[in-house]
């Protein structure tokens, strides 16, 4: 099977950094450069064993899809800011190959800056030497140890999808302050400001939407999120153990287990279904992708419930990872669209041709 790396060429990126000592949260101090230090280290591992063999995270579609899905679980398990870097460069390498570019080399860290939120956004036009970018571009995750991303940006004839380098030498410049989260604080997700910046285009006008794995690659965002909901359950699970029979610990944990176990089996069947018609012959990848998304968010948001309500306040002021945990999966899960995608999901239900 194909991996998501090339294992040829020399190595061509400089070590992940992060911002600076001095970048704190102004409301909190929490340490947020440390936490994004943390998660581009282990983000740089992560990609330094793809391109050794020493991991393999294969394609969608690949026949090989569950095995991809596990992977980011367990990623996410341990680490869910330095998941949320890895997501991204797996979905690159997957969408390089989908649309037949040159995947990414030895040495390079690859992020997916896609978001279309309301504001200026970014835009690509035609000069002599080719496509430039220019504009901001909001949520780009690793901006400070990504070396090449995927950016979309509207041109003349609509959203098109580009590859560019992401240093600050080739005109892209995160912008200071615009990334406050404190959940989520090591994923490192400031706007960019692009200043004709070279792209190459990868695709067709609107190319990047159209494909399956847009789909499918939405779903190995829940597999993350799921990852993170059995690191935030862990804390529970180890009360449960400790205390002994107690039926309202006892309660909370059985939901929880039920919880859980339940996602996995759809992550499981979603992966089948994905390796079974990769290239959506069947039309059905968009409402898969909603109903996996939906279920496992909602899952996600349970167990939060659950582990709050059974184990109190106590893990949350003195349990460091615990907390982040939790914060930073209760940021995550945000990136489902919610009451939209529900209502998305039910015109669909509701109108689709019966079988």
């Amino acid at each position: 099977m194909r991996s998501t790396t090339r294992q040829d060429g020399p190595a061509t990126a400089p070590p992940a950094t992060a911002p600076g000592p001095a970048a704190h949260d102004a409301a909190t101090g929490l340490p947020v450069a440390a936490a994004a230090r943390e998660s581009a280290e282990r983000f740089a591992e992560l990609v330094a064993a793809l391109t050794s063999g020493a991991l393999d995270c294969p394609l969608p579609g690949s026949g090989r899809t569950a095995e991809r899905f596990a992977v980011l679980t367990s990623v996410a398990e341990r680490d869910l800011c330095a998941a949320r870097l890895f997501e991204g460069h797996v979905d690159a390498a997957a969408i390089l190959a989908e649309l037949d570019a040159p995947p990414p080399r030895p040495g390079e860290r690859w992020g997916v800056w896609a978001a279309e939120p309301p504001g200026e956004g970014l835009h690509a036009a035609r000069d002599r030497d080719g496509w430039v970018l220019t504009g901001l571009k909001q949520y780009c995750s690793g901006a400070h140890s990504c070396t090449h991303a995927l950016v979309t940006a509207a041109t003349e004839r609509g959203k098109r999808l580009f590859a560019v380098r992401t240093g600050v030498a080739d005109g892209c410049r995160p912008v200071p302050g615009t990334w406050q989260a404190v959940g989520m604080a090591g994923s490192d997700t400031p706007d960019v400001r692009f200043d004709h910046v070279p792209g190459v285009p990868v695709g067709d006008v609107g190319g990047y939407l159209k494909r399956p794995g847009f789909q499918h690659g939405g779903i190995g965002v829940a597999a993350c999120w799921y990852g993170g909901a059995r690191a935030v359950a862990d804390v529970l699970l180890r009360a449960a153990a400790d205390r002994g029979p107690d039926p309202h610990t006892d309660a909370h944990m059985g939901a929880v287990d039920m919880l859980l176990h339940a996602a996995a089996a759809v992550l499981k069947q979603a992966a089948a279904e994905i390796d079974g018609d990769p290239s959506d012959t069947g039309g059905t990848a968009r409402m898969r992708s909603l109903r996996t998304r939906a279920f496992v968010e909602s899952v996600c948001a349970d167990v939060l419930t659950h582990v709050g309500r059974a184990t109190g306040a106590g893990p949350l002021c003195h349990d460091e990872r615990h907390a982040r945990n939790t914060a930073d999966l209760t940021v995550y899960i945000r990136q489902h669209h919610a009451e939209r995608n529900l209502a998305e999901l039910g015109g669909l239900a509701a109108r689709k041709e019966p079988s």
